[in-house]
């Protein structure tokens, strides 16, 4: 959701990004950048799988880490979504995270089905793992976009 808007396409499908060919490259996509801030106001960067939910990414992500933490302080954060070939095309999602910590099932298992093909598998009992794990699902509502996305 873009400034409280539900953005579709012209087939009425939910779009994240204004703009076709991001939008595109990010339903297309897996691999992304997270970067949020520390204390003291650094970036701090991890590789993070995701999936587009509606006109949110989601991102699954243990509890107890030191990037939840630094998100419940300061919400802002950057996805930077990447290919893992050339043409390097990016492109970059600014917004605000929201931390969820019940009804996890369906936000995580979009997760692994989305890097289902370089082999992950959505856990047997996904109930019982995210909670011996300790889960949590970052929801990310985009702001601002920019990128390059170049043809081969």
């Amino acid at each position: 959701m873009i400034f409280g808007l539900q953005l579709k396409d012209q087939w009425g499908g939910l779009m994240v990004s204004t703009n076709t060919v991001f939008d595109a490259f990010i339903q297309t996509h897996r691999w992304a950048v997270l970067t949020h801030l520390k204390r003291g106001g650094a970036p701090a960067s991890s590789m993070v799988a995701y999936a587009v939910e509606g006109n949110s990414i989601v991102v699954s992500t243990p509890g107890k880490t030191f990037k939840r933490r630094a998100m419940e302080r300061d919400p802002r954060v950057n996805l930077c979504v990447i290919n893992n070939r050339e043409p390097f095309n990016f492109v970059s999602i600014e917004g605000t995270v929201t931390i969820e910590t019940e009804r996890l099932e369906d936000s995580t298992r979009r997760v692994f089905e989305n890097i289902e093909a370089v082999g992950y598998a959505v856990p047997k009992n996904l109930g019982q793992w995210l909670k011996a794990s300790d889960r949590v699902i970052l929801r990310i509502a985009p702001k601002h976009f920019h990128g390059v996305i170049r043809s081969v």
